[in-house]
């Protein structure tokens, strides 16, 4: 099953891993441990939670207005 994996930079050094399909948030000191650690907790929550696939994920990134 292929899920999402949105990983941003930490503010104390790291990353943050955060799978949005079953809520799932973890971090970890690099990017391969930070994945390591949500795919765990994934298939954790999926044992208890599962869910069915319906298709791959669809990401993308859009540009909003800042205002100061």
């Amino acid at each position: 099953m292929q899920v999402t994996a949105i990983l941003t930079p930490a503010e104390e050094g790291g990353f943050v891993a955060f799978n949005p399909e079953t809520g799932s948030t973890t971090q970890g000191e690099t990017v391969e441990i930070a994945l390591a650690n949500l795919r765990e907790a994934v298939e954790l929550y999926l044992e208890e939670f599962p869910i069915r696939s319906v298709g791959a994920p669809f990401v993308t990134t859009f540009d909003v207005a800042l205002h100061a």
